[in-house]
């Protein structure tokens, strides 16, 4: 799915970041497109990472002044940029969206810590269905009045319509996280063939081409997105608050930290490029 060459830079510039920071990268993975199944040719890399220092670097009473994301620009396609384990703990406490397409993502790049496949074990706890469909629905929204109600659109508007809607479904229905890949959420559709079949042909378009462009809309994927928005209130499956969960998140932390003593890592652990 990453052409060797890719992966080879994305791992150097992951070893960089943890030489310039002195950090630890606990897991790097994909995002976006490539991670959803929809990239086309040209579409950018998307890393993300969760890192940590040193435990000592925690007991600071500057703590919330501390920066806590290591961020660069884009080059040759590559976006990287990642968030300190204590923020994104936080943000996973809150169900954040991007946190939790991270930890699902299918495309790893490095996994060297306890850190994802405990915070996998604790998603169906903590993930809030009520946040996750407000999140998508939010998102189909905004993309679809900003991009999609002319006669003519940008054909690949509509993925980031269509996923967000599917995974705001997906919630509904099973009151769990959705997956991140496009593919999966199209199960969804088994019932509406003339609407998965615009989509399959959409893929197709995409997958193989650097860009989709301006073209007419797509009446009957317009009329699934209007009344999937329109048909009213979406039923939220009821899930009470656990109130252990912040003592689980402070367990894991704690588990992260001990990692690191016992690792004897002064310095930053070298990467292990995952399959």
């Amino acid at each position: 799915m990453i052409p060797e060459d890719i992966r080879t830079e994305i791992l150097r510039r992951l070893r960089n970041a943890e030489a310039e920071h002195g950090v630890r990268i606990l897991f790097a993975i994909e995002s976006g497109s490539r991670a959803w199944g929809f990239a086309s040719p040209n579409s950018d890399y998307d890393v993300r990472f969760i890192y940590m220092r040193e435990p000592e670097w925690y007991q600071a009473v500057d703590l919330e002044e501390r920066r806590d994301v290591i961020e660069y620009p884009i080059v040759d396609d590559i976006d990287l940029n990642g968030w300190d384990v204590r923020k994104a703990l936080r943000l996973f406490w809150k169900s954040n969206p991007a946190f939790v397409e991270w930890i699902q993502s299918p495309i790893t790049y490095i996994d060297q810590s306890l850190f994802r496949e405990a915070a996998l074990a604790l998603l169906p706890e903590i993930y809030s269905p009520e946040k996750g469909i407000y999140h998508y629905r939010s998102m189909a929204k905004t993309n679809y009045r900003g991009y999609l109600r002319e006669p003519v659109v940008r054909l690949k508007k509509y993925f980031y319509v269509l996923r967000p809607l599917l995974a705001a479904r997906w919630i509904a229905k099973t009151g769990s996280a959705a997956p991140i890949e496009f593919e999966k959420l199209l199960s969804l559709l088994q019932q509406e063939p003339a609407v998965l079949s615009e989509v399959h042909s959409l893929l197709e378009q995409k997958r193989g081409a650097p860009e989709l462009g301006l073209a007419p809309a797509v009446p009957p994927l317009n009329a699934f997105i209007e009344a999937e928005l329109e048909g009213g209130s979406v039923e939220i499956p009821q899930k009470s608050r656990n109130p252990r969960v912040v003592n689980q998140l402070n367990e894991l932390f704690h588990r992260v930290l001990e990692e690191y003593r016992a690792n004897n890592s002064s310095k930053p652990t070298p990467l292990r490029g995952a399959a």
